[in-house]
């Protein structure tokens, strides 16, 4: 009879094995656009359709501080996700706004931008490799040209006591002529109508002076780069459309706030007669033109956001 070889059992199968779903790294953000608007839900609309074009968007925060518009600027928000608004009960002053921004902020590098500017897609990524580039520069900007294609005048010298009386009576100082056959030219005050820089200029600067007010913190700006012996550069390849922004009458407040503000800039860099004499001055004139509201203004200190404070 034959014998019946035993048979070894089977051995299980052993369970498939998956592979580990492995998140990919978050990208880390590079630069934050920061805008800072009231009443212009239009043209913050355009600016940030603009930045989300940017080849660097996911390296890219935007944030909007909006001053206590009463348009529809909470629409927005709701359209571009990309964007992070912040919503001020008030109008506060823009200084106050940007130093709200500034601390907000978790990156590097800054990129203020005016919601009347439309940068290129590539703008924000070429201004990060000229500003790293450049040892001797604290701050660079694009060369902001009108729907026409001609350069817009946005950049002025570093403002002088003159220049400063004439913006504060509603003139509009002489601006640089740039010369757009350079690869970079260095210009005084650019204005924050599109400027990069580091984060930690501005922190070491103590943030945004407030006294300065409403028009003047980002002169301050300028003449504290100068002071460190820095330069701003305005890169006349890299072109930004400055649309142009709507002209807003300035009541007594306004006016109060631009020549305080003003008075405290001369304080700060030539010493507190030069501050002290020029808002004198401008008392005298307000009441030589029998001009009382201004003139209380004056007297009583009156700035943006001095009602809401």
């Amino acid at each position: 009879m034959p014998q019946t070889v035993p048979q070894k059992p089977k051995a299980a199968l052993a369970p498939s094995i998956q592979p580990e779903q492995v998140e990919p790294p978050p990208i880390e953000k590079k630069v934050t656009a920061i805008l800072i608007t009231r009443n212009q839900a239009a043209e913050l609309r355009r600016a940030v359709a603009a930045l989300e074009r940017s080849t660097i968007l996911e390296q890219m925060d935007i944030l909007a501080v909006d001053c206590g518009s009463a348009d529809d600027i909470r629409l927005v928000g709701d359209e571009h996700p990309a964007l992070t608004p912040l919503y001020l009960p008030d109008d506060f002053g823009s200084t106050k706004a940007l130093n709200i921004a500034v601390r907000t902020a978790k990156t590097d590098l800054l990129f203020f931008v005016s919601p009347d500017v439309e940068v290129a897609p590539d703008t924000v990524e070429r201004l990060i490799e000229k500003l790293a580039a450049a040892e001797d520069t604290a701050a660079v900007c694009p060369l902001l040209v009108d729907t026409e294609g001609r350069p817009a005048p946005a950049f002025q010298p570093i403002p002088s006591r003159e220049s400063l009386a004439l913006a504060c009576a509603g003139g509009t100082p002489s601006a640089l002529s740039i010369d757009t056959s350079q690869e970079s030219v260095a210009v005084g005050y650019p204005g924050r109508y599109a400027l990069l820089l580091r984060k930690q200029f501005i922190i070491g600067m103590n943030y945004f002076d407030e006294r300065c007010g409403e028009y003047w913190a980002d002169a301050d700006l300028a003449m504290r780069i100068h002071r460190a012996q820095r330069k701003i550069r305005v890169y006349p390849g890299i072109p930004g459309v400055w649309h142009q922004p709507r002209s807003l009458a300035k009541d007594a407040v306004h006016t109060s706030d631009c020549t305080l503000g003003a008075a405290r800039l001369l304080g700060k860099y030539d010493g507190f007669f030069a501050g002290f004499s020029f808002t004198v001055a401008a008392i005298l004139r307000a009441l030589g033109r029998f001009d009382f509201a201004l003139m209380s203004a004056l007297v009583g200190g009156k700035k943006i956001g001095s009602h809401a404070n």
